[in-house]
């Protein structure tokens, strides 16, 4: 067990429990999910510390806090697994409750009070927490694999098990019914690439919607409405190759356009590190006109690239962008394809033959941080701080050639630039 002793401003000798002693390498991924309550390597114990001794150096009592913490959590009554889910949420909102030694990002809370909602508290939400088994758990999550839920199936294992494990650790429950058994639905990863011909039809018909039809069997054809946001929005996630919430909530603070940068800040990247992504000459065009259109009838500039229609501060949803393109796709007669489709398929050209570039700068591209290129995860993480700026604009470009030439944008042919910055 890790201790820090301390004495407080009254001089009165105090020990905070840290956590559990890991007897593994310092260097185990601090990212890595850890069984409750968390082992703590010599590295993280140290961090800890360090954090306590700055709460004791500011004339604060740690463990009285925790204490309180504790106390107050205790105070309030859980009854129902319902109750408890809303107290980890609340946990997990207010940074209390740190699974990963970070705080969860509002995206993450987000997703998982949905899963919540949606898949576990209409059969578990009014038991009472003790009567909450590991075979209900399993019924559960066989009865969602039965319907063909496949991955929703394994994160509602994930939250129910996050629950009580916080619960746990707050000395509510005993035992963890979401744990001793392996994921319930087999997740296969996709790997749809979309065609050249798919890339054409798809890219007129985002670029130039009006007099395009939806064709439905049995149903009467129907116009493709898409705004001109939400089709730069799809096009920017098909030229840059990022996510479609990081697209859609680019903010202006986040763009130096005369040096054509996109800066997308640590809380919104799945990471949790800031990633600067190049932009391409075709990008800044459309993040231009998309300016425009958030200014446009405003007394005052959006912060919001893609501001949503009814809260102008705030950015519009990603599911826009997926039901967007779920309707093109429709009226192009092209079936299973997704925003994140667009990404996969610039990256397999990036590594095909067709460019052939190094699958390391296309990792930084895609903004990966577990491909180090062979060098020490350190080393990256916290000495490189050189951010492969040239090689990832150059692999855009490149990228951005091609993509253009194919839906007919740009002459077929024209030079690609290989990553060491020579004519290919």
């Amino acid at each position: 067990m890790w201790c820090f002793r301390y004495r407080t401003l009254d001089g009165r000798q105090r020990r905070l429990t840290l956590g559990v002693f890991s007897p593994g390498d310092d260097e185990i991924d601090e990212d890595e999910p850890k069984a409750d309550p968390r082992p703590l390597t010599l590295k993280a114990a140290r961090r800890k510390a360090r954090q306590a001794r700055a709460v004791v150096e500011n004339g604060a009592d740690p463990a009285a806090e925790k204490r309180k913490a504790k106390e107050a959590a205790k105070a309030e009554v859980l009854r129902t697994f319902d109750d408890l889910a809303q107290a980890y949420l609340k946990a997990c909102e207010t940074g209390q409750w740190k699974p990963k030694g970070r705080r969860k990002r509002e995206r993450t809370i987000k997703d998982e009070r949905a899963i919540l909602r949606r898949h576990v508290t209409p059969t578990l939400g009014k038991l009472p927490i003790g009567e909450v088994t590991r075979a209900g758990v399993k019924r559960l999550l066989r009865t969602m694999a039965a319907k063909g839920i496949g991955a929703q199936t394994n994160r509602a294992h994930a939250v129910i098990r996050q629950v009580f494990s916080w619960a746990i650790t707050e000395e509510r429950v005993e035992t963890n019914p979401a744990t001793g058994f392996d994921p319930i639905a087999t997740e296969t990863a996709r790997a749809r690439v979309i065609s050249d011909d798919e890339l054409k039809a798809l890219w007129a018909a985002i670029q130039a919607p009006r007099g395009v039809r939806i064709w439905v069997e049995d149903d009467e054809p129907r116009p493709l409405y898409l705004s001109r946001p939400v089709a730069i929005s799809l096009q920017l996630a098909a030229l840059l190759l990022q996510r479609r919430a990081e697209v859609v909530g680019m903010r202006r603070s986040e763009l130096n356009l005369p040096e054509k940068t996109w800066l997308i800040p640590p809380e919104r990247t799945k990471s949790g590190r800031p990633h600067l992504v190049p932009l391409t000459a075709r990008a800044v065009e459309l993040i231009e006109e998309a300016l425009k259109l958030a200014d446009f009838g405003r007394e005052a500039p959006s912060g919001c690239v893609f501001p949503g229609r009814r809260e102008t501060g705030k950015s519009m949803r990603p599911d826009s962008v997926t039901h967007a393109l779920a309707d093109v796709a429709l009226a192009c007669g092209i079936e299973g394809i997704t925003v994140h489709d667009l990404r996969r398929t610039g990256a397999s050209a990036m590594a095909s033959e067709r460019l052939g570039l190094p699958p390391f700068i296309i990792s930084k591209v895609l903004g990966h941080t577990a491909d180090t290129g062979g060098a020490a995860a350190v080393t990256l993480t916290h000495y490189a701080v050189y951010d492969f700026v040239p090689e990832k604009r150059r692999a855009l470009e490149a990228w951005e050639d091609l993509l253009l030439g194919v839906v007919g944008e740009r002459l077929r042919g024209s030079k690609i630039r290989s990553i060491a910055g020579g004519a290919a």
